[in-house]
């Protein structure tokens, strides 16, 4: 089967389409603020249950291709799971820390006032401290990346989550000198986007593999029934893009200077977190369908748990919290761009399942 004829016209020209709906979510944020603002209602937890509902859709092909017989097979190949949790927790918040520091207080230090520069800064030690978690079943279905492998390193990463977040963001807020009380964790945010993203999309998967494999054959199910949800993703992908940027349209247009101010090293840190994971990937011989999801997970974030720790500890209306919003904005199209690499580049490692 040709690599491009899964998702096809869509994947094609997705570059265009991203742009296009980045637009058109802008243009809805300032000209129809009525639908942001009813959409906007449906949040629970500091999660948007209409972007998780998109996410949702875009995850649950992913879910139809885990093979719960092979996840046994993970354990064969521990070096992913190593890359992952090396990249993640000893690398990317650390990183992330020097990164920011350098812009906001020495690069752009001129046209940033210092507490500001402190704001921006905790905002990017969250991010940093927040690997992905649901977005990355996107990626790695971009990438035709083992279903199997990706599901064991988001749920572990979850696990690590619960007791590394705090300790992590709390050292760097004081290396940072950003004087705030103890950072604790949204258990509300943190659990309930476990359940939408992981175990209600596994869940969903799961039965429907067992049903139809059982009624039809596993032929039918792979090479018929999963075809059919290729488009899927990618559409959810859009239309998740035109909410996020309805959602932040405004702001967008009134404060251009300080997002790009604050996106400058939040995409270099991604771009970087990506070639430190996928290199090490190379070095060490995993097949390319674990190395490139174990680099996305870390380049990634999981800023619904970033945004809300934002929120609650500074406010709303903070510089803080806008940093974790930017990290929303850039995120899509940096890691699509992250995704058209690592495609290109499939030939480097050797061939997965």
């Amino acid at each position: 089967m040709s690599e491009n004829k899964g998702i096809g016209f869509f994947e094609k020209y997705l570059s265009i389409w991203v742009i296009l709906c980045m637009g058109m979510g802008i243009v809805i944020g300032l000209w129809a603020p009525v639908i942001p603002n009813f959409l906007g209602q449906f949040e629970y937890y500091n999660v948007s249950i209409p972007v998780a509902i998109l996410i949702w859709l875009m995850i649950y092909p992913m879910m139809l291709k885990v093979d719960f017989a092979s996840i046994k097979n993970v354990g064969k190949t521990p070096k992913g799971l190593v890359v992952t949790w090396v990249t993640n927790w000893l690398i990317k918040p650390f990183t992330m820390f020097g990164l920011s520091y350098l812009f906001f207080f020495i690069i752009f230090g001129s046209v940033i006032p210092q507490e500001t520069a402190k704001d921006y800064l905790a905002g990017a030690i969250l991010l940093g401290a927040a690997p992905c978690t649901a977005m990355v079943f996107v990626w790695s279905h971009l990438t035709k990346g083992n279903p199997a492998h990706t599901l064991v390193q988001v749920a572990t990463n979850d696990l690590i989550i619960l007791p590394a977040f705090a300790p992590i963001v709390g050292l760097l807020f004081a290396w940072g000198g950003i004087g705030v009380q103890g950072v604790g964790v949204p258990w509300g945010t943190l659990f309930l986007s476990v359940a939408l993203f992981v175990v209600i999309p596994l869940t969903a998967g799961w039965l429907t593999r067992s049903m139809l494999t059982k009624s039809k054959g596993k032929t039918y199910f792979e090479r018929k029934f999963i075809p059919k949800f290729n488009n899927v993703t990618v559409i959810g992908l859009l239309l998740t893009l035109v909410i996020i940027f309805s959602f932040q349209g405004r702001k967008i247009v009134e404060q251009p200077a300080d997002i790009l101010l604050i996106a400058v090293p939040l995409i270099i840190q991604t771009f970087l977190i990506f070639f430190i994971a996928y290199f090490w990937g190379k070095a060490w011989k995993l097949p390319h369908d674990i190395a490139a999801p174990g680099a996305m997970i870390g380049a990634s974030n999981f800023f619904e748990l970033a945004v809300a720790v934002a929120i609650s500890v500074f406010g709303l209306q903070s510089p803080a919290a806008l940093a974790t919003i930017v990290g929303v904005l850039v995120e899509v199209p940096v890691m699509l761009t992250l995704v058209s690499i690592a495609n290109r580049t499939r030939h480097w490692f050797p061939a997965g399942n």
